[in-house]
């Protein structure tokens, strides 16, 4: 579920892209839309939405302050480098709930990490454009890696008294307070001259977060913090993979070298 979750995600930065929104308005109607539909796969299999978690408001509230640096960082670097450092923060989680949830990993588990690493690492080289408009894109994606860390750190706390559905509900309910927040600091509008710029919001609702982030959430709960941070390592691997051909971000031997890094490393870490 969580590398199903890591590659519906992939998609997140493309659909950012071809958005006529500016991001951070993007993001608010990504959440406005996923909300009720959230809502509705809850009713129809026949379950209630009950009060919220502390623990699924806090997962949703640094998820919030994820996507809204990360948003920021998507266009002012490339997809690769921004999906890269974001995901830092994927592969910290193994770390922090080892110190935190005494989750020890697996003996081979720091090999693994250290090769999706360079993998996502490589992935990334040469993408940026090195000016100063790519270095503030890096910091700020640097500190959405923060907010990703926390974000599945408290969703797998809210996990052990929720279900995956009520989790992502209520975790989404928090995000979409924090981009209101956000498109209102930015000053972007939020109401569209044509129906049609609410496509790729909604896609994103679907594709994104429905089926991205609800894999993801449900999958945590029943996956090692470890193993599911590199997981996540795929959505750097899918993202760059569909950047390629709608914007010409061509991936040389080096990255595609690493593409096959990342992957080995998710492989490494999943055996016993």
């Amino acid at each position: 579920m969580m590398a199903a979750g890591a590659v519906a995600i992939g998609f997140a930065p493309i659909g950012l892209r071809l958005s006529a929104f500016e991001p951070q308005a993007t993001a608010f109607w990504r959440f406005a839309f996923a909300l009720p539909i959230i809502a509705a796969v809850i009713w129809a299999s026949g379950g209630k939405i009950g009060k919220p978690s502390a623990m699924a408001l806090l997962a949703g509230t640094f998820f919030g302050l994820d996507i809204a640096f990360w948003h920021a960082s998507l266009v002012m670097t490339s997809v690769a480098n921004a999906t890269f450092l974001v995901n830092l923060g994927n592969a910290a989680v193994g770390l922090i709930a080892w110190i935190a949830l005494g989750e020890r990993p697996s003996r081979i588990w720091p090999f693994a990490l250290c090769a999706a690493v360079v993998g996502a690492l490589l992935l990334s080289r040469g993408a940026a454009s090195g000016n100063e408009s790519a270095l503030a894109g890096d910091l700020l994606a640097t500190l959405a890696a923060v907010m990703v860390g926390l974000y599945l750190f408290f969703a797998k706390l809210a996990r052990r008294s929720m279900g995956g559905m009520h989790v992502l509900f209520w975790s989404t309910a928090a995000t979409f307070v924090v981009s209101a927040a956000a498109t209102m600091v930015k000053g972007e509008a939020i109401i569209p001259p044509q129906p049609d710029w609410f496509l790729w919001p909604l896609a994103l609702a679907i594709v994104a977060h429905v089926l991205g982030q609800g894999l993801i959430v449900a999958g945590v709960g029943r996956t090692p913090s470890a193993l599911g941070g590199l997981l996540l390592l795929i959505q750097p691997v899918a993202g760059a993979l569909v950047a390629w051909p709608l914007f010409g971000e061509v991936l040389t031997q080096v990255q595609l070298a690493g593409c096959v890094l990342v992957l080995f490393g998710v492989w490494l870490a999943g055996r016993r």
